[in-house]
């Protein structure tokens, strides 16, 4: 009997095969752990080249995709991109930022007879193509929120459809013209700027939105139940003081006193209290000025902590009294205020109630939290500006990489100011020009960079704790004037600007300074978070992300509080699919 020896067949290797070589739907549900952002980012990273046919190209989608770009400009990975004029969509500002990499092609379809609407990317890894075609636009909403429906597929050249989409593509590609300067400079004077994206809606009346409604029916339940303090726990700019507005003008104290840290944050409240309330008066109480007979007061807990001013009121003057940043309030200033007046009902608002210490600020309002609404939450809800954040891993300074951290924050050299600049130039913004803020380590370091930066002809000022508060509204409002020469175009600070102001058309956050701390970060992070009609998305680079910060970003975006490492780590790695929106994370 002879036998015939079959060759064997690896079963598991076939349906490897088979499942890498099926198709697959692509869409945006970060719940499913599904962005198309993070799918276009892995072919990225894997391929030997790409080639991109979309019609629309936004600022807001390259910066989506910029760390990547960069990354594979730097291992010289090349890239053919054809994009259009197609009904003015993309802005002459995409145009030059796509020029500026050196690996790729650019070429532009301007057919006036033909519209161009393709949405195709094709990655090339040795024999295969992964080939992702829909209806997904080069734009931060297409590529992280929209609902799209988006195909991979995959396959060898001597596949059809390989064949199919190349021989398209190269047609495309010999009728269109490359991307040049001159070009730009020529569509720039024609070019009317669309509103292509949604955009913030201005409207007269203030009305609370999703989380402040809830958030007024928790309060309104608390008092019910009898109890007379309440946290309220609100990310940065998620509007608590609205919030706040809108619970005073419920409960309608005869006076209420409102409790802030810094003079000018008490003058916005009461701004911001003025547009709900219009049947009460209203006064400052601080330094400068003491309208003691008001309804409602506006204090700086450095004025009214003290004994002489705190007696000009009776423990039970103030039906409401409302901490703002209440995370402050284990400090004796707080605790003298807290154990003197006697009100109805007291509400503690802080975006980082976790202190340091062992102050316990829960167990301070008898764990009567009203509502809580952490970062990630408020970007769930669409009430924050989409982030795109990026840690530089590589800092280096004469062409020497510097592993100690203390070397390069205490630096003020020309080399460090160059690699700055050639970081935030790298990496943009959104809007007509940058309104940027630069936290420093220290005074004389931000004293200095500020000079540094002046020289080479930016316009920037640096703030202390030793500027009044007139020097400082005086920078805030230059950052944000659409005025063509006086203006400013970085604030650099220590500290001051950590918590607590109000600067929503700020489009770059600049992190030079290190922190171990998330309720910091979380804070410097917020500044740029408001949204604004001027911007799109705000950037934030930290030129520390390499070090133990790295964990900072989970620990402030996470739902997960548990601080488990290998959760940290995944999120390091995978954050910009496990967050919602279109904000991006980038190392």
């Amino acid at each position: 009997m002879t036998l015939t020896l079959q060759p064997s067949i690896n079963l598991h290797t076939l349906n490897t095969v088979n499942q890498t070589y099926q198709p697959q739907l692509l869409f945006n549900d970060y719940k499913q752990g599904m962005k198309l952002s993070y799918e276009i980012i892995q072919q990225l990273n894997s391929c030997d080249s790409f080639q991109l046919s979309i019609a629309f190209i936004s600022l807001s989608g390259l910066a989506t995709l910029k760390q990547t770009l960069l990354d594979l400009q730097n291992k010289n990975i090349s890239g053919k991109i054809i994009t259009s004029t197609y009904l003015g969509f993309n802005e002459p500002k995409v145009f030059k930022e796509l020029l500026k990499f050196n690996n790729l092609e650019i070429r532009i379809y301007d057919d006036p007879k033909i519209g161009f609407h393709p949405k195709g990317y094709i990655f090339k890894k040795n024999d295969t193509y992964n080939i992702i075609i829909g209806s997904s636009n080069l734009t931060q909403n297409a590529l992280s929120i929209n609902q799209e429906w988006n195909l991979k597929l995959s396959s060898t050249y001597n596949n059809d459809i390989s064949k199919q989409v190349l021989k398209e593509f190269n047609q495309q590609w010999q009728n269109s013209f490359p991307l040049t300067n001159q070009w730009i400079n020529e569509y720039s004077k024609t070019y009317t700027k669309q509103k292509t994206e949604t955009q913030l809606k201005t409207n007269t009346k203030i009305k609370p939105n999703k989380m402040q409604i809830a958030a007024l029916n928790a309060l309104k339940s608390i008092r019910n139940k009898n109890k007379n303090k309440a946290l309220l726990i609100s990310a940065t700019g998620t509007g608590k003081t609205y919030l706040s507005a809108f619970d005073v003008k419920a409960f309608n104290p005869k006076r209420m006193l409102f409790v802030v840290h810094r003079e000018n944050i008490a003058q916005n409240a009461m701004m911001s209290f003025q547009k709900i309330i219009n049947n009460h008066s209203f006064g400052i109480f601080t330094g400068n000025k003491k309208e003691t007979d008001a309804d409602y007061i506006f204090s700086t807990i450095q004025t009214i902590h003290k004994q002489e001013y705190r007696k000009m009121f009776d423990p039970d003057d103030f039906d409401y009294i409302i901490i703002d940043e209440v995370h402050r309030a284990g400090a004796n200033s707080y605790q003298e205020l807290i154990n003197y007046f006697k009100p109805k009902f007291m509400l503690g608002m802080s975006a980082t109630p976790e202190r340091s210490d062992d102050f316990d600020i829960y167990q301070m309002f008898d764990y009567n939290i009203a509502y809580e609404i952490r970062l990630q939450q408020a970007m769930e809800y669409d009430l924050l500006c989409p982030f795109h954040y990026y840690g530089i891993t590589d800092l280096q300074v004469n062409g020497v990489s510097l592993e100690d951290k203390s070397d390069f924050n205490h630096l003020t050299s020309q080399s460090r100011v160059d690699h700055i600049i050639e970081q935030i130039n790298n990496y943009g913004f959104s809007g007509d020009r940058v309104r940027g803020l630069v936290f420093c380590s220290r005074k004389d370091e931000a004293k200095e960079l500020s000079n540094l930066f002046n020289q080479r002809g930016y316009k920037t000022v640096a703030l202390t704790g030793e500027d009044d508060e007139n020097k400082r509204r005086d920078a805030m409002d230059k950052l944000e004037t659409d005025d063509s020469v006086d203006y400013l175009d970085y604030i650099f600070t220590v500290d001051i600007f950590n918590e607590g102001i109000d600067i929503p058309k700020v489009n770059q956050v600049i992190m030079l300074r290190p922190t171990e701390s998330a309720i910091v970060f979380v804070q410097q992070l917020g500044r740029g978070l408001r949204k604004d009609l001027s911007k799109e998305y705000v950037v934030v680079i930290d030129f520390i992300g390499n070090y133990e910060k790295n964990f900072l970003i989970p620990i402030a975006l996470s739902s997960n509080q548990s601080y488990n490492k290998d959760t940290l780590r995944r999120f390091v790695s995978e954050g910009s699919l496990l967050i919602p929106g279109a904000s991006t994370i980038n190392f």
